[in-house]
């Protein structure tokens, strides 16, 4: 576990990827709707709307930030739990429907 003070803004990517300078932050635990053209084929990918679920991510980037990183999954991208004024950013975007459980595979 690592918490390191940067100061960065943080911009959207997608419903569950955030970017910070130039390290990309995928959220840890969901997966959610693919930006056009992302979901290639064989890819098991979550359904639903990717521009609201990328919306209302970045609705939530309004506050102070802490970011526990965890690792990195195999795209070289840093999971991390992210919480925006005390609020996790994953358990967010599950109770708001724009994402679901990440159950592990192809990434």
């Amino acid at each position: 576990m690592s918490f390191v003070a940067l100061a960065c803004l943080l911009v959207v990517v997608d419903g569950d990827t955030l970017r910070c300078g130039g390290e990309r932050i995928r959220l840890m635990g969901i997966d959610a709707p693919e930006m056009p053209g992302h979901c290639r084929r064989g890819r098991r990918c979550v359904e639903g709307d990717p521009y609201a679920s990328k919306a209302a991510l970045a609705a939530m980037l309004k506050g102070k930030a802490t970011i526990e990183r965890r690792g990195r999954d195999r795209y070289g991208r840093t999971l991390a739990r992210v919480r925006v004024n005390g609020v996790d950013l994953s358990a967010a975007q599950m109770r708001a429907g724009m994402a679901s459980t990440y159950v592990g595979g192809t990434r």
